[in-house]
């Protein structure tokens, strides 16, 4: 059977040569007698995936040497509250909401201290992201949270918000690794790997080492502390040891494919390619507004919920699957995550205009 063109936002498409590669260590990684999967996270060969993978990324985002790098478990929800839990000391957060996940945050933070909203693009269904040069941060705020990529609502903070001074943290679960990063903007910056580096089950926290401290709230649960993540390497208890394994697959590939600069070239012309068919579509149109859209994440509807379906069924059958939009926004979605080769998007583009003629 050949492979579907995969449009899923997340766990979603996988560069084919990585997954060949898995396939091929699957029984016998390196020699080894076993697969990783079936591997000791104490053992000498792990301990070299591990690091190298860590290398890698540094690598790849120029990640300075006074931020860790953690492997975590429990996805970037869990992260909705380790985040106050361990950076919360004045009990007070800044918040700017654009969507599903960084509404989820917010509401875990209230949870922890004051978390207060400092913007929010809730009164157009987040099809923007709002002006964030001048906000209401206040003075005694711990930090400042927004979701970089809205994976759902298809919207990219192009700019930073200027936080005063304050710590920037960032999700950037739906856009890690697909333009070059300026780290040391961020205090933390954090991302569930399903979407862009890996298989579900793996987080990846980057945080600056001075915000690492003991001083967390009380009750905080040991494993949520990235004290104790750090001080243990990412290996305080068994680690999603496969999950890193790939990861640290994916990270070759980008590599050999030439970094995170070539990545952002490719994502802007495939994305380039379907937004400019938008535009002109009479049947089709997107979401979001022109300067605050996504390379990753494409919403499009038709504005006809029975078309909607019609274009699901049809698509799917001729193998662009999972294009069907978030239950919240209805529609549909095409995620063009790294791995989404350009003729994907190109072929998409071809159906769509077909199904526009057809259904006009």
């Amino acid at each position: 059977m050949s492979r579907v063109y995969n449009f899923s936002a997340g766990p979603a498409v996988l560069p084919e040569e990585v997954l060949q590669e898995a396939a091929d260590e699957m029984l016998d990684y390196r020699g080894c007698g076993m697969s990783v999967m079936e591997m000791s996270h104490r053992s000498k060969v792990y301990d070299n995936i591990i690091k190298e993978a860590e290398a890698d990324l540094r690598d790849l985002m120029n990640i300075p040497d006074n931020y860790k790098v953690l492997f975590l478990q429990g996805g970037a929800s869990q992260q909705f509250a380790a985040i106050p839990m361990n950076l919360m000391k004045n009990k007070k957060a800044a918040y700017i909401v654009t969507g599903q996940w960084a509404k989820k945050a917010f509401q875990e933070a209230k949870m922890y201290g004051d978390a207060v909203e400092v913007a929010s693009s809730a009164d157009k269904t987040f099809s923007y992201i709002p002006d964030c040069s001048d906000l209401d941060i206040p003075e005694d705020a711990d930090y400042v949270y927004i979701c970089e990529n809205n994976t759902i609502y298809g919207t990219k903070f192009k700019e930073l918000p200027n936080t005063k001074g304050h710590t920037l943290v960032a999700d950037v679960s739906s856009c890690f690794l697909s333009e070059p990063v300026d780290v040391t903007k961020y205090g933390v910056i954090y991302g569930g790997v399903q979407k862009n580096v890996g298989p579900a089950g793996v987080v990846i926290v980057i945080i600056r080492e001075d915000l690492i401290t003991d001083d967390v709230l009380p009750g905080t649960p040991t494993m949520l502390k990235y004290k104790t993540q750090a001080d243990a390497d990412s290996l305080y208890n068994t680690p999603p040891c496969y999950g890193i394994y790939i990861c640290g697959k994916v990270f070759k590939w980008l590599k050999k494919m030439g970094g995170l600069e070539v990545m952002k070239q490719r994502n802007e012309e495939k994305a380039k390619i379907l937004y400019d068919f938008l535009d002109q579509s009479k049947l089709f149109k997107g979401t979001v507004v022109p300067k605050d859209r996504s390379l990753m994440n494409v919403p499009f509807v038709t504005g006809d919920a029975d078309l909607d379906a019609k274009f699901i069924k049809e698509a799917t059958e001729a193998g662009f699957v999972n294009l069907k939009g978030h239950r919240t926004v209805g529609g549909m979605r095409a995620s063009i995550y790294n791995a989404m080769p350009k003729e994907g998007v190109e072929k998409l583009v071809e159906f769509m205009k077909k199904f526009e003629e057809e259904n006009a």
